[in-house]
């Protein structure tokens, strides 16, 4: 019991210390967390408008664009900002009460929250907006979302002993994770993919993620060929596969 309130002390004390590093003490760090996220719908929504007549779902741009991109970033920002963790904080693991996973669990929590929050105000100014605003179903937005947060989670895990042990395979990550936000189904519908392209990319799990996602802004979205089970295994498995390099890194991840 001791044992864990000692690191709950930890991890709330790197969890204000990340926030004082990622935002500062002005607000200027928080609007940015804002105008990311709104910036992409904003300029997805121009392209696409000057291309096409409707979006490829519902009425809206926005709602559409919105819904595939704050999908996404519950993987990809909780990924990024993971992978840099321990290295971040190299100089607390010093003490021997703070331990490396300590400072994913700060991290997680912070960009899990961070995330949340923008998807909130994000979503809410769009639907708001709308002449016919959806009707929302949060079953499947809390699932995808939490899918998400947990295969970037994974990734992070592994990611943070990788990048120390391989240094090549940083580069490697970095130029296989780029094209993701391409063929994740942010700004297409998967299951409009003609054969056999829709079978290929349906191994993606975060194309799951994004149709999930979306699920639950458009009632009469089918969402042909979306797999939970698979997204689900996928995230349960890559998070397993990091703990146990984690756990049996900490030697390595103290003395990096």
């Amino acid at each position: 019991m001791e044992h864990v309130v000692t690191h709950t002390r930890v991890v709330s004390a790197l969890l204000i210390r990340e926030m004082e590093a990622r935002f500062g003490s002005k607000p200027g760090g928080y609007i940015w967390a804002l105008l990311d996220p709104a910036a992409n719908v904003a300029l997805l929504t121009i392209i696409f408008q000057a291309i096409a007549r409707a979006p490829a779902l519902g009425i809206s741009f926005p709602l559409f664009f919105g819904t595939g991109y704050i999908g996404f970033q519950f993987y990809q920002a909780m990924a990024t900002y993971l992978n840099g963790a321990v290295r971040a904080n190299k100089s607390l693991l010093s003490y021997p009460n703070v331990a490396p996973i300590d400072t994913i669990v700060a991290r997680y929590v912070l960009q899990l929250v961070t995330t949340v929050a923008v998807a909130a105000v994000v979503l809410s100014v769009i639907v708001g907006t709308m002449r016919f605003p959806p009707e929302l179903s949060w079953p499947p937005i809390v699932e995808a979302a939490f899918i998400a947060s947990m295969l970037g989670l994974g990734v992070g895990l592994s990611n943070n002993v990788l990048f120390i042990k391989y240094p090549l395979y940083e580069k490697v990550y970095g130029i296989v994770n780029r094209p993701l936000y391409l063929i994740s189904g942010v700004f297409f519908l998967p299951d409009a993919i003609p054969h056999p392209y829709r079978e290929i990319i349906f191994y993606n799990p975060l194309i799951h993620v994004t149709m999930h996602f979306r699920t639950g802004f458009y009632d009469e979205y089918r969402a042909v060929g979306l797999d939970i089970s698979y997204a689900y295994t996928f995230a349960f498995l890559t998070f397993f596969f990091g703990m146990v390099l984690f756990s049996a890194s900490s030697a390595v991840l103290r003395n990096e």
